[in-house]
């Protein structure tokens, strides 16, 4: 196993520090996946808001994913994605969560 490394990625110019022990190119596919969808969603709506912002890229995002299971056939309610790289992408948007002050 990995050790957890601290990756630093920017979405909606603001710098977060990701604590992952995924590769650092696969953390920074990601952030920028959800900048750009993030950055979309702001264009289209005019939406300023943060918070606004994360919920109606979620909603995108999950919008995205269950189309994708269905495609595959996978059942909405099921994992289409291994457990463990659903655990791990959860772990990888906890960490951007945590406080800086606690990161050290």
């Amino acid at each position: 196993m990995s050790a957890r490394r601290s990756i630093a990625v920017r979405i909606l110019g603001h710098e977060y520090r990701i604590k992952s022990e995924a590769d650092e190119e696969q953390v920074e596919r990601v952030a920028r996946y959800v900048d750009e969808t993030m950055t979309r969603i702001r264009e289209r709506t005019k939406t300023v808001d943060s918070l606004d912002l994360a919920v109606l890229a979620a909603l995108n995002l999950a919008n995205d994913l269950l189309a994708h299971r269905e495609e595959v056939g996978a059942s909405p309610a099921g994992p289409a994605v291994a457990p463990d790289r659903l655990r791990a992408l959860i772990a990888l948007a906890e960490s951007a969560l945590e406080d800086p002050a606690e990161a050290g």
